[in-house]
């Protein structure tokens, strides 16, 4: 029981100190709570300019996690997601990491990249790692994103499938 009781003091706190940052959206900040308590994730479909990157960011620092914001694009790669081995000339490589290593992702417009981009995000969300040439890695913990896409039909879009927006809360 005094277990459950600071958990429900820290939800309360992460709530008041979002409310001091975020007026409103009061929906999308439970979503986000919910989604962090269960390991979930968050899809909302909305224009740009409506606070997202701000809830996010907020969210991330509430909560003492790192926040990373992808802005998706038709010209995107998996890799410009999940990261990649930079070669030297000397034969050595480095892992670059992607912004999926993150505790909070904002995957802005992700209805925007290729199916074959999306498919690396939402293969993150499953499995809370990335593999990367071979080498698999695993994601910080806590790890939840939060995506936005466009309206259905916008100009640009490839529509999310069933079973991608399943992944989502």
């Amino acid at each position: 029981m005094d277990e459950m009781k600071r958990h429900l003091n820290l939800v309360e706190r992460i709530r008041e100190e979002l409310d001091k940052v975020v007026i409103g959206k009061s929906d999308l900040k439970e979503a986000l709570l919910v989604a962090m308590i269960s390991g979930g994730h968050v899809l909302i479909e909305g224009l740009p300019g409506t606070g997202k990157t701000l809830l996010a960011r907020s969210f991330a620092k509430v909560i003492g996690g790192e926040f990373k914001r992808i802005q998706f694009t038709a010209d995107m790669l998996p890799t410009d997601v999940t990261g990649f081995y930079m070669y030297r000339p000397d034969g050595s490589s480095k892992l670059i990491k992607g912004p999926v290593f993150a505790n909070v992702v904002l995957a802005d417009e992700l209805n925007r990249s290729t199916p074959r981009t999306q498919a690396a995000l939402l293969e993150a969300m499953q499995e809370g790692q990335v593999s990367i040439e071979g080498v698999t890695y695993d994601l910080p913990k806590p790890f939840m994103v939060m995506a936005s896409q466009l309206p259905y039909g916008y100009e640009g879009t490839y529509p999310l499938t069933e079973v991608q927006v399943d992944r989502f809360m």
